[in-house]
């Protein structure tokens, strides 16, 4: 795997100046384009579409201050479909705009190429579970919100907020199955970007609800509802601080758990479940639930469908 990361982000520089295919990237690294990003995101502590963009703009600065070619030719190698959208990507990674960066000479900031090694990790046991679930749905309120990857996601705090008492009680009454109770559920929404490779970078858009996990066959109609289809779930489980110790566990499922298991991510919403510990108000029990396939049993590619209530 090390070398094929390695092949993978050698290819990455010879279509710097071109279209990037992710799809060839989980190739290289015989993964599927989901799992490829994932574990990109965990190990380089970057979404792929954001290592990419921040390497097409320290390669286009060089060219910036040579003085040949023009800016626009610059912008549009690099895939910026105008001056004004290459000024404004340049000026965000650099402090300055391309033009003042070619008069000046002004100090420019560059992301280096990545590069993996060897580093001897996987002493601790990761404690996980394989069920087998029928059919069910994920029922209570959906709110679209952008991806935050470190600290508590204010979107989603307003989302819950924003939930009537008495709805929060009808969604909590459905629950009847595992993981019990209220659940948060979260379906990744990947969007092409200027620099095509999908949104996985910080501030792309996913599908949150604030629901329970339910057989019911009838459900009210002011409430949403996800469909999902029986499979197998990987179930981690750990308590620490919220959100850290959660976000690491999520992490370490990218890059230790799969890479190391014959299971692969397949569709459907990534089910958190979270209790405080009791006498212990900075520390919470976490028990997140994977939607996976034996490897090679299932594609890995697009979303659960949505269906149901009001806002699906």
């Amino acid at each position: 795997m090390l070398e094929r990361l390695n092949q993978a982000m050698e290819h990455v520089e010879e279509h710097l100046d071109g279209r990037l295919e992710v799809a060839e990237l989980a190739r290289i690294t015989a993964t599927s384009e989901y799992h490829f990003r994932r574990l990109f995101s965990s190990l380089a502590g970057m979404p792929l579409s954001e290592y990419v963009r921040r390497r097409r703009l320290t390669v286009a600065a060089a060219e910036v201050l040579a003085g040949q070619p023009s800016l626009l030719d610059v912008a549009v190698r690099y895939g910026y479909g105008s001056g004004e959208a290459f000024a404004r990507a340049f000026r965000a990674q650099h402090g300055v705009g391309p033009g003042e960066a070619r008069r000046s000479g002004a100090v420019l900031n560059a992301q280096p190429r990545l590069s993996f090694r060897l580093v001897v990790e996987g002493s601790t046991t990761m404690r996980y579970r394989i069920v087998e679930k029928e059919a069910f749905r994920v029922v209570g309120r959906k709110a679209r919100v952008p991806l935050i990857h470190e600290g508590v996601n204010p979107h989603i705090v307003e989302h819950v907020r924003s939930i009537p008492a008495e709805t929060s009680r009808r969604i909590a009454a459905l629950s009847d199955q595992d993981p019990e109770g209220v659940v948060s559920a979260t379906v990744r929404l990947p969007e092409a970007g200027p620099d095509g490779l999908d949104g996985f970078a910080e501030g792309s858009l996913l599908d949150y609800y604030h629901a329970v996990v339910s057989g019911a066959a009838e459900v009210p109609a002011d409430l949403d509802v996800l469909e999902c289809p029986a499979g197998s779930w990987a179930v981690f489980e750990n308590t620490g601080p919220f959100p850290q110790a959660l976000q690491q566990m999520w992490a370490e499922v990218a890059a230790r758990w799969i890479p190391s298991n014959p299971y692969e991510y397949r569709p459907g919403p990534e089910i958190l479940r979270v209790r405080p510990v009791p006498d212990d108000p900075e520390r919470s029990q976490a028990q997140l639930w994977i939607p996976v396939a034996r490897t090679g049993a299932a594609g890995t590619a697009g979303a659960a469908g949505v269906s149901g209530g009001a806002g699906a």
